[in-house]
Order: structure tokens, then C-alpha cells, then sequence
């Protein structure tokens, strides 16, 4: 296609794209448009329509993109003579766009500046781009806001990872910036002389301070650009861009390459008073509210930055902690919750040891920590104080008319208010910050009488005292009786009884070590049984309620085994109106099992008999009515009675008695084997119970367990679940070291991994059965680890090398880890004692493998997996390389050489290969990371070089022959 045509055929699409009435073919523009972006011809096409007087505001907007992306990503399709004609017409344009429009502008301005990023200083002539920038402002006044615009987005172009320059080349462009700062404030110092220009100049410069480089904070603190975002803040509409800029300054001053707080103190000596100043203007009513919301985010981060300073409780440093007390007392949430971080960073100086920097023995190092506690003490109980904090949490006026949005934004409200809940408990102590909330409740409680509509504020007292409820001591005697008082008198609304119920919950170890905790148990019995009857989410509450007492009060309750079965009937077998979910259920089953365990031997068998008895009967139930009938339920009718099962193995910690019951019950279940073994939910229900089956008897299990291999091999082969593999795992974890297992353990893994290596023969099919695949290879993993003597002499280890060699680019998470895991372990064998006597027949497996494996490595962290997967890719390549030395380097070495020179440099190639070696040598894992990753981002860089770097290296060719 022609140029003018292809030109013609660029606008008639984006006039499809915008104006055709017709989806479809909105949607065939769009997608002919994303292609002609990535062809090498969008690079004139786009300058020339650009430059072009009669193209249209949608035109415009689309090339500047498409030249963008186009200088950001595919630069190096150009040849290399090209890049002066492309700054000379990206400069024509941005003097064309100088006064707009301006989107088109700002794409102009990041194209030349990630055309900086790629092209080094000295091809900008003498002093880089900010020299050459410089020039232009001073030859072209007229366009100064345009450069201007350039200017800021320059070093902002530093950070930016679209843009596909090598690390290498990003180092040095930093380098750069950072060289040419005092040029760039030059600049920007003498535009502060054009008024009209002062925003964006303060912009820029706010932009350059980001880049934390160059300039000593004693000479920020009388520079003229300082000074003026300072004297800006006072002004009578306040500067967005001034604060900006004085935002940065703080971080400036705290981070590390400008020395830290330490080093910038004439700076930070200049910031603070200017920005105390505006502490009035956040009680001002008249002033706006985006005003206030700045302000409080300048207090904001000089509490996060200086907090090591203000933990040393200075005067000055009070002040500044009094200004966020009253930010977080403002009205607006997302104007306090500025403050929430410095709280709990504040918090963390205060109570940890390590963070006191302090001479001397332990009885002095105790005294200073105290002390420091003490000087915030009244600043963490005013914060604790707060009426906006309760009324944050107070569910609001027509909650039920909330949205799902709205909902989750309230919930995570309240969640932030917990964790600043904790902090002040944590400074303060539990049973102080108690006593505050305690008052706010009896405030709450004063309202509410019996009118339900007032239940509001009760609930919010109660659900922050829940939130502190881990640091309030469990003998506390002064509040807590009276709360657990309090509680039976309160309405019965629905959100306030759930409130109610998860607080009984989140005290059961004070019902069980205080004084008086134990005699309010019959008392919160009878609310948790309302809770169960009230509503869903009360009953789910209750349920939790009742599994923590009977956690932690075990003990105590073992001895009233009947009245807690009587309430387990009523809940869970429909004797009562229970209103939560089968899952909300299971609370209570793991509840009367861990009463149980602390049973004696006799009593917890007959108690175990009881409880699985009814949870059998249903299920009997239906296997009586024969096998039609049992093959046509609802998986959920199923799994309901199954996983009950599988919490009381889980919980119930008798193995002797389990085992007795797994053995009783085993004809049904394998029932259920035999006829739902194509079912995924209610085999996935029944390899689970079997588990902590296993888990909770190990060898108790007896017979049982034989007949329970026997079952999922033969079903495995018929039916595929990967809960078979799952299930054979906990079995060799828990027997694979029994030698009286020894032989059916064998039988097992070879079936198992035989029939599992028949399935996974391509990539495809390791992407269409990736559950297979993950618990097919952690199986293999745990058989290394607890049965080597079984599985590495098999016939079946080689074939599942193989297999894993082919999954090795399976994208699915789990299985690729799975796959990289086992591998890491084959190379990582001589690590264990019992593996290294099997090291023989692992390199004879691998040293023939070895080069393809590599390959398939590279391939994997260059691009073949997602850059998420690096760090366990670059484990597997290391622990090879450690096992083989330099044989493993040899392997890469030649797996490198496979990438083409215009893909990664030959300085590139050896600087990873350097990394391997120092692996080899025994050197730190992060010094071997680094070069990892380097070598993953020179070949991510852009999508023709990844393609470039796949296609040379293969992965899913395990029989490379190389070219000679």
C-alpha cells in the first residue's frame, strides 16, 4: 500500500472507529488500527499525517500516540542515521503543538523524552539533552511552554518501563538527568520570571526533585524555585503545583540518596515552618475542600517522613503531631486517613527494641522505651478519644440501600480504623484503650435503650473494642465483666447481634482465664443461639463465636460434652431454625471436636461415635436407596455430609479412635468412590476427608489404608481427578519412609506417575490438565523428600523428567512452580543425606538432558514465562548450575549463543554468564538475581526482540539440533 493511501486508509478507520453506528465494524477499525501501530510504516504515516494542516482533532490524537509508542517500544526498528531526521521532526512538532492541543503536546514531549532514554548524552551534542533543550528555549522564546511541558516529563521518563531501553542504557540515562540538574533548574529558575508560566515551572521542578540526585539540601534551602513553591502556600487560592513541589522536598530530604534526615537538616529547617503555618486554615470553613485535603497531605508526609524525628518527642516534633491529630479528627475520611500510616509507623519506633537507638544495659534501654511511650501517651489517647473515629465505623443511616462499591469502601473503612485501633492499644496497652472505648460504649448504649433504630452507634463502640480485643490482657477484671454484661440488655438487630456475637468470639480466652469469664458462659451461650436464629450473617457469626470458646475453653467444657451436643443437634440437624450456610456449619463441627480431643481415651471414642453417627445417617441414607440414586444427587447434598467428616478427623486428635472410625465407615466411602469417582466436587470433598484421615492416624490406619491406594490408582487411570494425586501426597508424607509400605507405596508411584506422564505429552495438554500437572509434580516432590529409595531407582523417574521438561512453559501458576520445584529438588539432591547416595542416577538422567533443560530455562526467563514466575525460573537454573559447575555454565553458554547479537549484545551474553559462574563459585543467590533479571529485561524489552529470543531458543523443541 502507498503511502497517501495507507494514509487515507489510517483516517477512514478512525472515522469507523469513532463515528460508524455499527459495533462490528467499530471493532474491525479498532483492531486494523492496533495493527498498523506495530508495522514499521506507522512510523512515517503518523509524522506525516502529524505535520499534515488538514488532519482532524481524532487523527492528531491517534498519530502523536502511535509516534510515542512507536519511539517508546520499537526505536530500534530504525536504523541508527535515522534518529537525527526523528528529533529534528519530533522538535518541528512540539513548536507546532506548543499552545495545543494539549494531549497531542504531551505525547509529543514523552516521544523526545523516551527518544533520551534510548539515545545517549553525547549524540545530543555537548551537555545531552538538557543542554540541547536549553538551546532551543533560548533560540525559540515563543515555544517555551512547550518545552517547558518536555522539561517535566523528561525525568519522569527515567522510571518509565513501556519504554524498551536495556538497563544498561537506563543506568546511564539517570546518570545523565542527574548531571544536568543544575542546568534544568537554571532553566526552570529563569522562567519564574514569565508569571503566567509559574505553575508549570513549579511543576517541572517537582518533576526533577523526584529524581532524589544532585543537589545538596543547603543550597535547596535558598534556592529561588524553593523559595517560591514556600511563599506560594500563603497565597490566597493555594497552588497545586507549590504543594507538589514542597511534598517532594520532604520525601527529598528523607530519602537515602540525599542523605536522609541526617544530612538535610538546614532544608527540612526551612520546610516545616512554612507548612506549620497552614495548620489554622484546616479548622477554616470557608476554605476549600481540595485546599484542605492538600494541606493535610503536606502534614501527612512530614509525619511519614520525619517520624524518627518526632519519635524523640521533642517539643517541635509535638507540634507536628498535634497538627495530625487534627487532620485525623476532620470530618472527611479521606482526609484523616492521611494520617493513618504515621500512626502505626510511629507506633513500630515506639514499641519495637531494635528501633530505639540506645546505649547501655537492658535496664536503661527499658527505661528510655518507657519513657518515649509515656511522652505520646495523651496523643494516642486523643486519638483513641476521637468521635470521628466511632462515627467512621457507624454503620451508616440506609446501610440495606448500599451499594456492592459503597459496601466494600465502608468495610474497608472500618478495617482502617481497626488497624489505627491497634496501633494506639499498642503504644497505650489493651486494657487502657478498653477503658476509653468502654466509655464511648456506655455513651452508645445510653441511646440506644430499646429502640432498635439507635443500635448504630452501640454497634460501632462494640466493633472497636473487638478490634483491640487481642491486646487486652485475658484477666482483665474492671471493664470486661461489665461489657459481658452489657451484651444480654442490647437489641437483637441483626448487624448489632453479629457485632455482638464475633466480640464473644474475639474474647474467648478471657471467658476462659479471667476471674469471672467462665460464669458469663451460659450468659453468651444464649446469645450466640439467638445469633444462630437471627440471620445469616449473625448465624455465621455465632457459629465462629462458638468455635473459639471451645477452642479456648476446652478444658473447661469437656465436662458438659452433652449440653454442647444438645446445641450442635439444634444447629446443624435442623432441630433448631439455624439461618447460616453449610460452611458456617462446619464452625460447630470443629468446635465439638476440639472438646473432644481433650477427652480421655474412652469418653472422646464414644463422643467420636456420636458425632460421626450424625453425620453418617444422611448419607446412608441415600447410598440404601441404591446406586442409581446416589449417582443422581447433587454433588452439595453430598459434600455437605463429607466435609463435616473432614473437620472432625481434622480436629478431633485421638488417632487411634479415627482410625477405628475411618475403618467403620470405609464401605461407604467407598461407595462413593465407586460411583462418583467422575464427579470432581464430591471426590475433591472425599480426598479431603481422607487426608486428615491419614494426617490425624498415620499408622493407626492399618488396612484401611491399603484398601484406600488400592481405590484411587485403579480410579485414577479411569477417571483423571487430580484429588488422587493430592490424596497419594499426604500418604507418602506420612508412610513413605515405613518399610513395611514399601511395596504397595511402589506400586503406587509408578501407576500414579506412569499414567500421569501418558497424559501430559505436550504443552497443550499440560495447559488443558494444569490441576493434573501441579499435583502430579508436588507428589514427585514429596516422593524425593520422603521416599527417594522408591521413586529415583523407579523406571518411571526418567519418563517424568521428560514430562517435566516438557511443562516447564506451562503459563498456569501453580503447575509451572510445581514443575520448576521438582526440578530444583532432582538438582538440589545432594543436599540431603538420604538423597546423595541416589546422585549417580540422577546425572545420568540429567548430564544428557542438561543442555535442553538450560535452554528451556533461558527461554523460560526470557520471555516463554511471565517475568511474575522469574525468581523460581532462576532457582531451578541455579541449583543446576551449582550441581554441574562449569558443565551447567558450558550449557548456558550455548543456550545464550543461540540468541541473536541484535537481540542481546555479546557484553550482555557474558555479563549473565558471568553471574552463573559466580553461582557456581558459591556466590550470594541476590548477586546471581541481578544478572538474572538483566538479561530478562534486555530480552523483554519490546515484543519483536521477545519474539526474536523464543524463536532462537525454542522451548518447546526438546530435540534442538544446533546449526554448526
Amino acid at each position: 500500500m502507498q503511502g497517501m493511501e495507507l494514509q487515507n486508509t489510517v483516517k477512514e478507520a478512525l472515522n469507523a472507529l469513532y463515528h460508524h453506528p455499527d459495533d462490528a465494524v467499530r471493532m474491525q477499525a479498532d483492531r486494523w488500527l492496533q495493527d498498523f501501530q506495530r508495522t514499521i510504516d506507522a512510523w512515517q504515516v503518523a509524522d506525516n499525517l502529524l505535520h499534515d494542516a488538514t488532519s482532524n482533532p481524532e487523527t492528531l490524537i491517534f498519530c502523536s500516540q502511535t509516534l510515542r509508542s512507536k519511539v517508546q517500544r520499537d526505536f530500534e526498528e530504525l536504523p541508527s542515521e535515522a534518529f537525527f531526521q526523528l528529533r529534528n521532526s519530533l522538535n518541528n512538532l512540539l513548536k507546532k503543538f506548543h499552545k495545543g492541543p494539549p494531549i497531542v503536546r504531551t505525547q509529543i514531549s514523552i516521544a523526545v523524552a523516551a527518544l533520551a532514554v534510548h539515545v545517549p548524552a553525547k549524540d545530543w551534542g555537548d551537555g545531552g539533552i538538557v543542554n540541547w533543550l536549553r538551546d532551543e528555549m533560548n533560540s525559540h522564546p515563543e515555544f517555551v511552554p512547550g518545552f517547558l511541558e518536555l522539561l517535566t516529563v523528561l525525568p519522569e521518563e527515567a522510571f518509565n518501563y513501556k519504554i524498551a531501553a536495556r538497563p544498561e542504557r537506563r543506568r546511564h540515562f539517570e546518570k545523565e538527568l542527574a548531571a544536568q540538574m543544575e542546568i534544568a533548574l537554571n532553566i526552570l529558575t529563569a522562567c519564574l520570571n514569565i508569571s503566567e508560566l509559574k505553575e508549570q515551572v513549579l511543576e517541572a521542578f517537582s518533576s526533577w526533585l523526584r529524581l532524589k540526585h544532585g543537589i545538596p539540601g543547603s543550597v535547596l534551602a535558598t534556592h529561588p524555585l524553593v523559595l517560591t513553591a514556600l511563599s506560594s502556600l500563603n497565597s490566597d487560592i493555594l497552588s497545586e503545583a507549590s504543594v507538589n513541589v514542597v511534598s517532594e522536598l520532604i520525601h527529598y530530604t528523607a530519602s537515602k540518596s540525599s542523605g536522609g534526615v541526617s544530612v538535610q537538616g538546614p532544608l527540612i529547617q526551612v520546610i516545616v515552618p512554612h507548612v506549620m503555618n497552614l495548620q489554622a486554615q484546616l479548622r477554616d470553613s470557608s476554605k476549600d475542600e481540595e485546599d484542605v485535603k492538600a494541606i493535610a497531605r503536606l502534614f501527612a508526609d512530614m509525619g511519614d517522613s520525619y517520624v524518627e524525628l518526632i519519635a524523640t518527642g521533642s517539643s517541635e516534633a509535638m507540634m507536628i503531631v498535634n497538627a495530625l491529630l487534627e487532620v485525623a479528627s476532620h470530618p472527611e475520611y479521606d482526609i484523616a486517613s492521611m494520617t493513618f500510616n504515621f500512626w502505626h509507623s510511629l507506633q513500630v519506633i515506639l514499641t519495637k527494641r531494635n528501633s530505639n537507638i540506645s546505649f547501655g544495659d537492658e535496664a536503661s534501654i527499658e527505661a528510655e522505651r518507657n519513657q518515649r511511650l509515656q511522652v505520646f501517651r495523651q496523643s494516642y489517647e486523643s486519638l483513641v478519644s476521637l468521635v470521628g473515629m466511632l462515627l467512621r465505623v457507624q454503620y451508616p443511616q440506609a446501610y440495606q440501600d448500599l451499594s456492592y462499591e459503597d459496601l466494600k469502601e465502608f468495610k474497608h473503612t472500618r478495617y482502617a480504623v481497626a488497624d489505627v485501633l491497634t496501633d494506639a492499644a499498642s503504644v497505650l496497652g489493651g486494657d487502657a484503650t478498653l477503658q476509653i472505648l468502654y466509655m464511648k460504649l456506655l455513651e452508645a448504649v445510653s441511646c440506644c435503650g430499646n429502640e432498635q433504630s439507635e443500635w448504630r452507634p452501640a454497634e460501632a463502640a462494640l466493633f472497636c473494642i473487638r478490634a483491640i480485643s487481642s491486646y487486652v490482657s485475658v484477666v482483665e477484671t474492671n471493664v470486661m465483666p461489665q461489657v459481658m454484661d452489657l451484651l444480654p440488655k442490647l437489641p437483637h438487630q441483626p448487624q448489632l447481634l453479629q457485632t455482638v456475637c464475633l466480640i464473644i468470639g474475639a474474647f474467648s480466652k478471657w471467658l476462659d482465664a479471667a476471674p469471672s469469664g467462665f460464669s458469663k458462659l451460659p450468659l453468651v451461650i444464649d446469645i450466640l443461639m439467638s445469633g444462630m436464629r437471627t440471620s445469616e450473617d449473625s448465624a455465621a457469626a455465632a457459629a465462629l463465636a462458638f468455635r473459639h470458646i471451645c477452642d479456648d475453653c476446652r478444658k473447661k467444657l469437656s465436662t458438659y460434652c452433652k449440653e454442647l451436643f444438645h446445641i450442635y443437634y439444634t444447629a446443624v440437624n435442623g432441630e433448631g431454625s439455624f439461618k447460616g450456610s453449610a460452611e458456617d456449619s462446619l464452625h460447630l463441627v470443629e468446635a465439638l471436636s476440639m472438646v473432644i480431643t481433650e477427652l480421655p481415651p474412652e469418653p472422646a471414642k464414644a463422643a467420636l461415635e456420636e458425632l460421626c453417627a450424625s453425620v453418617i445417617t444422611p448419607l446412608q441414607a441415600v447410598i440404601n436407596q441404591g446406586p442409581e440414586v446416589l449417582e443422581k444427587k447433587h454433588a452439595r447434598e453430598l459434600t455437605v455430609h463429607i466435609d463435616r467428616f473432614a473437620y472432625i478427623f481434622r480436629y478431633v486428635n485421638h488417632p487411634e479412635a479415627v482410625a477405628d472410625s475411618v475403618h467403620r465407615l470405609w464401605p461407604i466411602f467407598k461407595a462413593i468412590f465407586d460411583l462418583r469417582a467422575w464427579d470432581m466436587r464430591t471426590m475433591e470433598s472425599l480426598c479431603r476427608t481422607c487426608k486428615y484421615a491419614v494426617r490425624t492416624s498415620g499408622r493407626f490406619m492399618g488396612t484401611t489404608i491399603g484398601a484406600m491406594l488400592e481405590e484411587i490408582q485403579g480410579l485414577y487411570q479411569q477417571h483423571h481427578q487430580p484429588c488422587f494425586l493430592y490424596l497419594s501426597s499426604e500418604v507418602i508424607k506420612i508412610f513413605g519412609s515405613d518399610p513395611s509400605c514399601a511395596s504397595y507405596l511402589k506400586n503406587m508411584i509408578e501407576v500414579l506417575f506412569k499414567h500421569t506422564a501418558s497424559l501430559l505429552t505436550s504443552i497443550k495438554e499440560f495447559t488443558t490438565r494444569p490441576d493434573i500437572a501441579d499435583d502430579c509434580f508436588l507428589l514427585a516432590s514429596r516422593c524425593i523428600r520422603y521416599c527417594p529409595q522408591l521413586f529415583i531407582p523407579s523406571a518411571v523417574f526418567p519418563a517424568l523428567i521428560d514430562c517435566a521438561m516438557i511443562g516447564i512453559t506451562v503459563q498456569h501458576r501453580e503447575a509451572s512452580n510445581s514443575v520448576l520445584t521438582f526440578l530444583s529438588d532432582i538438582f538440589d539432591l545432594a543436599k540431603s543425606s538420604k538423597g546423595q547416595q541416589y546422585l549417580s542416577i540422577r546425572d545420568s538422567l540429567i548430564i544428557p538432558r542438561g543442555a535442553t533443560i538450560t535452554r528451556i530455562l533461558v527461554a523460560a526467563l526470557t520471555g516463554a514465562l511471565p517475568n511474575s514466575r522469574l525468581e523460581t525460573v532462576a532457582y531451578a537454573l541455579l541449583a543446576l548450575t551449582r550441581a554441574y559447575g562449569m558443565q551447567a555454565l558450558e550449557w548456558a553458554r550455548e543456550s545464550v549463543s543461540l540468541i541473536p547479537l541484535t537481540a542481546v549484545k555479546e557484553v550482555e551474553r557474558l555479563r549473565f554468564l558471568q553471574g552463573l559462574s559466580e553461582a557456581a563459585s558459591g556466590a550470594d543467590v541476590n548477586t546471581v538475581i541481578l544478572s538474572v533479571e538483566e538479561l530478562s529485561d534486555v530480552c523483554r524489552r519490546n515484543r519483536t526482540v521477545q519474539e526474536i529470543v523464543q524463536g532462537a531458543l525454542k522451548p518447546l523443541e526438546l530435540n534442538l539440533v544446533p546449526v554448526l
